[in-house]
């Protein structure tokens, strides 16, 4: 199955609380994902804080830092109280800054669509917010 690598996430360095909540979340149906749901539902359950744990020990990758960083786009400060002010995550909430933008964009679009639900806030969140602010969203947190 190919799979674009821009559409997947980092989950080197990422929170443990949250990649505990998202492989728990895939191996009940909670979230589906072609990939990751198959792998969640053949874990056991008592496997899946070693294994969560061993990813967020990892380092972030390093990436290059743009020349220049743009001003905040709109709507940007509700994400700030979970994902911390600088979005590098805290325990409720995924490290965003560096993510892919593609990643971002198609994980705010689910959310805003209820396509994505595992996660109480979020279509809320994203439905108060048009395409173009999520967009500039998605580019600016992929830039940090």
């Amino acid at each position: 199955m190919p799979t674009d690598p821009k559409t997947v996430p980092i989950i080197w360095g990422q929170e443990r609380s949250y990649l505990f909540k998202q492989m728990r979340n895939y191996r009940n149906g909670e979230r589906d994902n072609p990939i990751m749901s198959p792998i969640a539902k053949s874990l056991a359950e008592e496997d899946l804080r070693p294994i969560t744990s061993y990813f967020a020990a990892k380092s972030w990758p390093a990436q290059s830092a743009p020349a220049s960083a743009p001003p905040p786009p709109k709507g940007i400060a509700q994400c700030q109280p979970c994902h911390q002010p600088n979005f590098q995550g805290g325990p409720q909430a995924p490290r965003l800054a560096g993510l892919s933008y593609e990643y971002l964009v198609a994980s705010m679009r689910s959310f805003a669509a209820s396509e994505r639900i595992n996660n109480g806030d979020m279509p809320m969140f994203m439905r108060m917010l048009t395409d173009a602010e999520r967009d500039a969203i998605a580019r600016y947190l992929s830039d940090l």
